[in-house]
């Protein structure tokens, strides 16, 4: 893996040529879990200055309905890639699309049940997370957010045992999202942009910045030249299969705000 370069050093010329501006949420638009005035502007100001924004993230379906409607994004990324949201304002209508349709999702939501219950009886203090009764394709693990922070073995253990059921399980700042399937964040992102934006994502990937924090973001990290981490991702350095190019001085929402003004000020 490359070292990460400041992202002082990101070339104006790069920067200026950005169209498309692609972010995790946890802890890297949020801070201690709320989403602050100043990365919400941010977004915005992305936005009217034409850039397309769209938040990727682990979060449920539940939430990113609300954020396709209400927030100044372009669509949305949901469950590590398991379903896109676009809503599109002139129809007054919501575009949802799945890696796996109803029936699949079913039969999935029964195995991972049964995971559920072995996490939680052999991993002490883990707990599911407080948006599981939003979400409509994984399962997640808290072991942060609403809990007591649980061990780097303990995570690995809740890994394991979501691999063992041949399960994907992929770590964020606070959770451990499983599924069943081969879809991930970068997947579905190439559907949202082959399918809801009409584009070819390997021709236009020298414009498109991904900012995230944490190991489920390895992916991105790794497909996207000029990707960003928030300082905070620095955290995770071992853990990540991919890094950043980019890191920023900030930690989380200052972190995104930094890259926002970097962006912004090169246009």
């Amino acid at each position: 893996m490359s070292a990460m370069i400041p992202l002082g050093e990101f070339p104006r010329a790069d920067r200026a040529a950005i169209g498309y501006v692609l972010t995790d949420i946890d802890d890297t638009l949020t801070e201690h879990g709320r989403l602050p005035g100043e990365s919400y502007m941010a977004m915005q100001r992305l936005h009217q200055a034409g850039l397309v924004v769209i938040p990727v993230t682990g979060r449920p379906a539940g939430w990113c309905d609300l954020i396709a409607r209400q927030w100044p994004a372009d669509g949305v990324i949901g469950e590590n890639g398991a379903m896109y949201f676009r809503y599109l304002e002139g129809e007054k209508r919501m575009l949802r699309r799945y890696a796996k349709d109803a029936a699949e999702r079913l039969a999935d939501r029964l195995k991972l049940d049964r995971i559920r219950d072995e996490v939680l009886a052999s991993v002490p203090g883990s707990a599911v997370a407080s948006d599981q009764a939003y979400r409509e394709a994984d399962l997640a693990i808290d072991f942060c957010e609403d809990v007591a922070p649980l061990s780097h073995e303990a995570i690995q253990q809740i890994v394991a045992i979501f691999n063992r059921h041949g399960a994907t399980a992929k770590v964020s700042s606070i959770h451990v999202n499983g599924w069943f399937g081969s879809y991930d964040k970068l997947t579905m992102t190439r559907s949202f942009f082959a399918e809801a934006l009409a584009i070819d994502m390997e021709q236009e990937k020298e414009r498109i910045v991904f900012a995230g924090d944490s190991p489920n973001d390895a992916p991105m990290f790794g497909y996207f030249p000029n990707s960003a981490g928030v300082a905070n991702v620095l955290d995770f350095v071992g853990d990540l299969r991919h890094k950043p190019r980019y890191v920023t001085k900030a930690r989380g929402a200052h972190g995104f705000v930094e890259l926002a003004e970097a962006l912004l000020s090169a246009r």
